[in-house]
């Protein structure tokens, strides 16, 4: 009877930690997000009166965006291995830009067509994004489990 209660206790145990580094793991992650956010959205709402909103999203995100990848790589998903770094750039970029520039883009662009300025609409697009992209960089972009191209070598013994 003890070795079931002591089983239990470290299966609650395990499940205690994982949830854990999960809760700090979207900590972290809703901190890197913030970065992004802010830095984007000052440029986004500094820059649209003078140069359209086109290409103050674009300059407002691509700081927001080159700040948020080096934090999520390094600190929230600790992606170190520099042999994944080329796959998981062009995994950002593509995420990205189909995210960041072009849907984001969208939002505001469709929200102003309703009458609510970027100011305001960013905060909506960020809400959208925020729970979007954490599981998008987790599951794919992110994922430590990457596939080896190489094939693997049977072992045969003499």
């Amino acid at each position: 009877m003890k070795k079931q209660t002591k089983s239990s206790s470290k299966k609650i145990q395990k499940k205690q930690t994982k949830l854990k580094k999960l809760a700090i793991q979207v900590g972290e992650y809703m901190v890197t997000g913030g970065v992004w956010f802010w830095s984007g959205y000052v440029i986004i709402i500094t820059l649209d009166n003078y140069i359209g909103l086109f290409l103050a999203n674009l300059i407002g995100n691509t700081v927001g965006i080159t700040l948020n990848f080096l934090l999520e790589r390094y600190w929230v998903f600790r992606t170190k291995n520099k042999a994944k770094l080329g796959l998981i750039a062009k995994r950002y970029i593509i995420y990205t830009v189909l995210n960041a520039y072009i849907l984001n883009y969208l939002i505001l662009d469709g929200l102003r067509q309703n009458g609510i300025q970027p100011e305001i609409g960013q905060f909506i697009a960020s809400g959208f994004f925020t729970v979007w992209n954490y599981f998008w960089y987790k599951y794919w972009v992110f994922n430590s489990k990457v596939p080896h191209s190489a094939p693997k070598r049977s072992r045969h013994h003499a």
